[in-house]
């Protein structure tokens, strides 16, 4: 349960900000949703592993981290918190008007595509700096996360809105952010790019695609394995 609300209370920040910095017109909202995650991702990632994304949950799932159980669970979690922070998002930013991001023809296939690509861009670098075992310690990976979703919404934000996560695409479209008859594209596109990259880790790191051996695993290992006496 611990894990469930850590996924809860980073979806919820998550989307909070992407609803309330957009709403709001605010210059410098890529910077503020890529801090927001970046910050949540060192506070919960200790935790839960701070997926905070069901696109970044399937790419775990597929890349042998956790069980269907524990992404299922996450997933509700998500969602939960995407549909408490969307409405509260456009209460708090009551802009006076605003039209939902509608997708048709060139758009649409664009969107999809851009959405996919930056989805995997993002699960690929979750993937090796979070999860990979040849640095299961490091201190930048936040900073990693975080700068990917920054780069993404500056570079393709004009095209498809740069949600990269299904639960940013529902609590957007409950915040009036996108239309609900677009809602598929994105959760279609993100899972496939998380999916994607959950696939190319595995067959780019066959010796490292197992579980994830902690720090503190390794030293109980190393306890269990001294001779007695010594």
């Amino acid at each position: 349960m611990r894990s469930y609300a850590v996924e809860f209370i980073g979806t919820f920040f998550l989307v909070l900000t992407v609803g309330t910095a957009v709403l709001s017109e605010a210059p410098l909202a890529p910077l503020a949703i890529g801090a927001i995650l970046m910050v949540m991702v060192y506070a919960g990632g200790h935790v839960s592993g701070a997926h905070y994304n069901p696109a970044i949950t399937l790419a775990v799932l597929v890349r042998g981290r956790i069980s269907m159980a524990t992404a299922a669970g996450y997933v509700c979690a998500q969602s939960l918190a995407a549909l408490t922070a969307g409405p509260l998002a456009l209460w708090a930013a009551s802009p006076q008007t605003r039209q939902p991001l509608s997708l048709s023809g060139h758009q649409l296939v664009a969107a999809l595509v851009v959405e996919a690509l930056f989805a995997f861009a993002l699960a690929y670098v979750v993937l090796n700096v979070a999860t990979s075992s040849s640095h299961p310690d490091n201190s930048f990976y936040g900073l990693a996360i975080g700068f990917t979703v920054l780069a993404g919404a500056v570079t393709v934000g004009g095209i498809s809105g740069a949600a990269f996560n299904p639960a940013v695409a529902l609590g957007g479209a409950l915040a009036g952010l996108f239309d609900w008859s677009t809602l598929w594209i994105y959760v279609l596109a993100n899972l496939a790019g998380g999916s994607a990259a959950g696939i190319g880790f595995r067959a780019l790191h066959p010796q490292g695609a197992g579980p994830l051996v902690t720090a503190k695993e390794r030293a109980d290992a190393r306890e269990l394995t001294v001779p007695s006496g010594t």
